[in-house]
């Protein structure tokens, strides 16, 4: 049945991206169901949090009932997309389905393989790691599913991801946390190459804006972001919004090798190395011709707010 209220339901809303969609809706004064797998988290006044399991039929139809707009933003553990994402996708349609509702996915750029030159939406799904090849097959299967009529899909499409509350992420504790403790702090690749960044206030803002407009519906979308920087400048930026010299380093190749010999999440980051020793930088031209100029956030506020975050949150 079709939805028939203004309720927006966010899946993955005790995580980085679902959180600060989650607070961009309830400030936008919309109804908002925060569902996540505890169904404990801190949220806005007047947001209904619930329990839920999306990963079963079941579970992702209860957690989508009444929704005009689902936002998918639920993700596995990283070493975990190729035996668990296509599922769980898989069941949070079907919810969406039921409920009537237009699904929004958080999506990434990892579908697009290596590329020389700037990332747009019309370039070819050309990945051959798994991971890439994942996120190909999902994006692929929610928009047949658009064009089929199921269901109303948009994809938002961020890349690599910082700001308050961002821990899972190349530019998070080994960057924030390490710089605040005084340590080295380590970009992931070479120093040098330009690589976007994306602020999370941004993508919950432009996810949000795919959601209120039917012009986003069957598409891929780049989410506007702040302009790409290099490694050594975005390290450059976090010391300087300190006040003092520190340590900086890059994580090369070599080094991600060993350390991915212990700990998986690093070992997986050599499937999309491309993404780190050459120009990653994502073209947003479409979204805001399409829906108008986006004020993103400056990498200096941003990075302001994040050192607080993790000043009031401090990392081991």
């Amino acid at each position: 049945m079709p939805a028939e209220s203004d309720l927006h339901v966010v899946l993955g809303a005790g995580g980085a991206i679902g959180g600060s969609v989650v607070r961009e809706l309830a400030s936008r004064g919309h109804r908002v169901r925060a569902v996540n797998r505890s169904g404990r988290m801190l949220a806005p006044h007047g947001v209904e949090v619930h329990r839920g399991d999306i990963t079963t039929v079941e579970g992702a139809t209860a957690a989508c009932a009444g929704a005009e707009v689902v936002y998918h933003c639920a993700a596995p553990a990283y070493d975990r997309w190729v035996e668990e994402f296509p599922h769980m996708t898989d069941t949070v349609r079907q919810g969406a389905a039921a409920a009537g509702a237009k699904l929004v996915f958080a999506d990434n750029l990892y579908m697009y393989g290596p590329i020389d030159g700037p990332l747009t939406e019309d370039l070819p799904y050309a990945a051959r790691n798994p991971k890439g090849r994942v996120r190909a097959e999902m994006a692929e299967a929610l928009l047949a599913a658009h064009r089929s009529g199921e269901l109303r899909v948009a994809l938002g499409r961020a890349s690599d991801y910082y700001g308050p509350g961002g821990v899972n992420t190349i530019v998070g504790a080994t960057v924030f946390g390490a710089a605040l403790g005084r340590k080295t702090a380590r970009w992931v690749g070479p120093l040098d190459q330009p690589h976007t960044l994306s602020y999370l206030s941004d993508i919950a803002k432009g996810l949000v804006t795919l959601g209120g407009d039917a012009r986003a519906d069957g598409q891929a979308w780049h989410l506007p972001t702040a302009p790409a920087v290099t490694g050594r400048e975005f390290l450059d930026l976090v010391l300087a919004e300190l006040g003092r010299h520190g340590k900086t380093a890059a994580l090369g190749r070599p080094m991600q090798r060993l350390i991915g010999l212990f700990n998986p999440t690093v070992r997986a980051l050599g499937e999309t190395w491309y993404q780190r020793d050459r120009p990653f930088v994502s073209d947003t031209s479409k979204f805001t011709t399409t829906f108008g100029p986006f004020a993103a956030t400056p990498h200096t506020d941003a990075i302001a707010a994040t050192l607080d975050w993790y000043r009031a949150n401090p990392t081991p």
